[in-house]
């Protein structure tokens, strides 16, 4: 139990360093997208690529080229993703949540809050750590996409363009 032999001992140290160099080289040729905040998208693969991983170097029947094969799957679906969320607008809403406003000119959207699953707090929380103590200085706290909460006080709101596209904001809000 706690020693079988060398021989897995070496193919763990061979392969889990060749594995590791795959995936280091998939992900730097896939781009700085896969790295950066995640989406749902995002985490799935990132999750996916842990478990492939760990699968190559901890499991004796799985080749070396069967596993990076499916590393570069990942990746490769993981791009398609990206690029059609990016390239085919009709299909977006499938792939991509909408920011949502869920504090407008001071007033917290309580249905907006309720419907994402988020409580006050973390709201506040987000206000407060953004240097700001007054809720009617914040134009608008909105739920991004990845589940960051952006905000945005009311001196630096401007003409609110970039609340177009977010569920609840106002007028912006019906604009894609």
């Amino acid at each position: 139990m706690w020693f079988d032999s060398w021989t897995q001992i070496l193919r763990i140290l061979a392969v889990g360093s060749a594995s590791y160099a795959a995936l280091v080289l998939v992900l730097r040729i896939s781009g700085k997208r896969i790295l950066g905040q995640l989406n749902a998208f995002d985490f799935i693969v990132t999750v996916a690529l842990g478990s492939t991983l760990a699968t190559i170097v901890l499991g004796s029947d799985i080749a070396f080229l069967t596993g990076v094969t499916a590393l570069v799957l990942l990746v490769g679906l993981q791009f398609v993703v990206a690029w059609a969320s990016a390239h085919l607008p009709r299909i977006r809403p499938a792939l991509t949540a909408r920011p949502v406003a869920l504090l407008i000119a001071g007033e917290l959207q309580k249905d907006q809050l309720r419907r994402n699953r988020l409580s006050e707090s973390e709201v506040l929380q987000a206000v407060r750590g953004s240097g700001s103590g007054d809720l009617s200085a914040v134009a608008a706290v909105v739920l991004e996409t990845n589940g960051t909460l952006s905000v945005i006080p009311e001196n630096k709101l401007g003409n609110g363009s970039a609340l177009r596209g977010v569920r609840n904001s106002g007028p912006a809000s019906n604009a894609q």
